[in-house]
């Protein structure tokens, strides 16, 4: 596959989705509802150790996201970025596997 920038594969997936009616079926709800479903079956294959099908489940939870994002009006790099100045300086251990923040 060619290497396509966020912006023409965000772009993509919203012709997609307006083509198929989802934006006119669904709503922010149905569509969350679905990326909870789409985290599930990542998992699931995960819990297997099927990284080649957790690839795929990536893929399908982004789409997802894209579609979710649309519905409520935001962006999901600005998220990103968000999520990012809020964890960058954050400070913490790992206990059994997990990141556990600092609480200050």
């Amino acid at each position: 596959m060619a290497d396509l920038s966020y912006g023409v594969l965000k772009s993509n997936v919203l012709d997609w989705a307006e083509s198929r009616g989802i934006f006119d079926g669904s709503d922010p709800k149905t569509q969350c509802l679905k990326f909870v479903s789409e985290v599930g079956e990542l998992a699931d294959n995960i819990a297997k150790g099927d990284h080649y099908a957790a690839q795929d489940d990536l893929g399908d939870i982004l789409v997802t996201l894209i579609l979710l994002s649309e519905m409520i009006d935001t962006d999901l790099m600005v998220c990103l970025e968000s999520a990012y100045e809020t964890i960058r300086k954050r400070q913490g251990r790992m206990v059994n596997g997990v990141f556990v923040k600092d609480v200050l």
